[in-house]
């Protein structure tokens, strides 16, 4: 029996990375790392726990990529404070983003989705590079994200997060659990945030982070029977975010549709209904099916300046899953059909791009593992789509293990995707730029779909140095675009152009690792990072505007050794950042310029938790201690409504130093 359950919680998380006995070797304990690499895993897949979690404010999904050496973390703008994650030197819509492998940052909620997931919610998030698994979908480019809720079963029955800091941001977090039965748990996670005083810390008139508050309620449900071998889980949440930005002297009663004041508002609403039912052959415990089913309803209301953009998107999501082997257990397979629909009703300063895209597909994917050192995946699927046509995505992991403690990865696979360019793109309504599609025979706006190969090769190994704990690797990723849809902003300060790819445009990014434990608990962990991303624009080739070419980030982290449930935890985080291509300006008067670079710069971060029990924790730290400031982060903020403003050029932080403290508190 308890195989069978050991098994059968396997499958669960099955459907996320590649295999169930392999997802095994990730499992989270007390004393793991907060960054897990498994060497037996096939997939170049990194999981983030909950004691990772926890070494930085991690307000959000968003915020809580600042100490993973795989994400790289940007402002998207500098007016909304939202925070833009990278992968392999690619913006996240090029990333799959699942929630308990269900598809939840998408479409409409591209721009700001990562931060309606509250930190305290999250009980891991895996990493995935490359392209990923063919199960989840034909989208994936330069990874998946896949983020674990807290499940209600293993949840404890209280827990409390108060936080605030001096940029005015306050949250309250609590968490209710009840186990109603043996067999089915309920969790009531309640997420409240605002941030209520306004802050122009470079005095350019106009707020650095915006006015607002959220409230974000999730329900869910588990059910668990190992005797019946089914497990199921029932979600359902409500999410109102509301936020206001623009010049301090912005009053949104008295300024909205006029010149007298720039501001802007962003009110989101979104609704989510969630399924998922697994079920393990009891006479067969390698043989499951699953099926999961989603519905969301999301709606934006929003205005930048004079520009308007609304976007209303419902979707659903059904994915059927089978398991089984292959004469025994070193040949498994998984395959399954899903279908997805996605209705948006989208106006563009009131014009009308409103469209349904929905799509069929069938997958397989066979898994061989001599439960040594070699095991691969193999995985393909075919796809109906109304807009994208029939298509094929072929997928392939591999992994050896030369020697103990060493690991080779390969992969390569093939994305397609449709291009949502003003959901992906809100930024640049915060600018005076004309919005132009210059293509008009593709299906989606005109445009064709975004058409992407990736390539990587990955080693890591653990070896004592000094009598020590240690391990170093590197990886290099490459992605090429067979078509792509181009964002220009290198032609001319006063216009963004959309058009398909003319000419080449690739993604090339190398990482090297070097991870150490310099004495007890004091461990260290650095990453260097190399991007070459070069895209042909009308204007020539360029590198991908505000992403640098070089990146380094250095972790130290510390802890005391427990004593009567009492402890000391110390983190410190240096993320270095090269010079940025940035969009062109030349044609503007002189103040109203940027250079073709930006400078580089550095961002330093810490934090103390002071742990006094085993229910109760405080905890201070600062963001950007160094204080390093965009001085000009607005194009014509003097003249919001003229010719040459552009808020969306934001290649370092916009507020400068920032100091946060708060608690949590548990009933176990």
């Amino acid at each position: 029996m308890q195989k069978n359950i050991m098994l059968f919680l396997a499958f669960l998380l099955s459907v996320s990375v590649f295999s169930q006995e392999d997802l095994e070797e990730v499992k989270i304990t007390k004393k793991q790392k907060g960054i897990k690499k498994s060497y037996t895993l096939t997939a170049n897949t990194s999981v983030i726990t909950s004691k990772e979690l926890l070494k930085a404010a991690c307000c959000n999904l968003a915020e809580s990529f600042e100490t993973n050496p795989s994400i790289d973390v940007n402002f998207s703008d500098a007016l909304t404070g939202t925070k833009q994650i990278k992968m392999l030197g690619l913006t996240s819509p090029y990333l799959m983003i699942t929630e308990e492998n269900i598809p939840s940052v998408r479409g409409a909620s591209q721009a700001y989705g990562l931060s309606f997931t509250p930190g305290t919610w999250i009980e891991s998030v895996q990493i995935t590079k490359g392209a990923g698994s063919v199960i989840n979908g034909y989208e994936s480019i330069s990874g998946q994200i896949n983020t674990e809720l807290l499940k209600p079963l293993n949840d404890i029955p209280f827990f409390l997060n108060a936080y605030g800091s001096t940029d005015s941001r306050f949250e309250l977090n609590t968490h209710f659990n009840k186990k109603l039965s043996d067999k089915w748990a309920t969790s009531l996670f309640v997420h409240g945030n605002a941030r209520v005083a306004k802050n122009d810390m470079n005095n350019d008139g106009f707020l650095d982070n915006p006015l607002g508050k959220q409230i974000n309620v999730l329900n869910r449900y588990q059910y668990y029977d190992p005797e019946s071998g089914l497990v199921s889980f029932i979600n359902f949440r409500y999410m109102n975010d509301k936020k206001q930005t623009g010049e301090v002297d912005f009053d949104k009663d008295r300024d909205r549709g006029t010149t007298n004041h720039w501001g802007s508002e962003i009110n989101t609403e979104r609704f989510d209904v969630s399924t998922k039912i697994g079920y393990v052959f009891k006479d067969m415990p390698y043989q499951s099916i699953g099926f999961q089913n989603a519905f969301n309803s999301h709606k934006q209301d929003s205005y930048y300046g004079l520009n308007q953009y609304d976007i209303k998107q419902n979707s659903f999501y059904s994915n059927l899953i089978f398991n089984s082997i292959i004469n025994n257990t070193m040949h498994k397979f998984t395959t399954g059909l899903n279908f997805t629909y996605d209705q948006y009703q989208e106006f563009v300063n009131l014009t009308d791009v409103g469209r349904i895209d929905n799509s069929v597909g069938a997958f397989f994917e066979y898994t061989y593992d001599n439960t040594d050192n070699f095991s691969l995946i193999l995985g393909g699927r075919v796809d109906n789509h109304n807009r994208l046509g029939f298509f094929v995505t072929p997928r392939l992991h591999m992994r050896y293990n030369p020697w103990k403690n060493g690991v080779i990865r390969f992969s390569a696979g093939r994305g397609k995707r449709s291009a949502n360019i003003f959901a992906e793109n809100q930024q640049l309504f915060a600018s005076s730029r004309t919005f132009s599609i210059l293509d008009s025979s593709g299906k989606v706006y005109g445009l064709n779909p975004e058409i992407a190969w990736n390539y990587g090769v990955s080693f890591s190994q653990k070896f004592r140095l000094f009598n020590k704990n240690a391990d170093a690797g590197f990886d290099f990723y490459r992605t090429d675009f067979q078509n792509q849809a181009v964002v220009d902003v290198m032609q001319s300060p006063q216009q963004v152009l959309f058009y398909d790819l003319k000419g080449s445009s690739f993604a090339n990014s190398l990482q090297v690792e070097f991870n150490y434990e310099l004495i007890h608990n004091l461990n260290l962990r650095t990453a260097y990072k190399y991007y070459d991303i070069q895209t042909d624009y009308l204007r020539g080739t360029f590198q991908r505007p505000l992403q640098a070419k070089h990146r380094f980030l250095g972790n130290l982290e510390y802890e005391t050794t427990m004593n009567n449930d009492k402890q000391w935890r110390f983190d410190f985080t240096y993320n270095w950042s090269g010079k940025q291509q940035l969009p062109y300006t030349a044609t503007n008067p002189v103040d109203d310029q940027f250079p073709d670079f930006s400078p580089a710069y550095g961002v330093m971060n810490a934090q103390v938790t002071r742990v006094f029990s085993s229910v109760f924790e405080v905890y201070v730290g600062g963001e950007n201690i160094g204080n390093y400031k965009q001085q000009k982060a607005i194009l014509g903020a003097n003249d919001p409504f003229g010719p040459n403003f552009d808020a969306s050029i934001a290649y370092a932080p916009i507020f400068g130093q920032m100091y946060y403290a708060g608690l949590r508190f548990k009933i176990k």
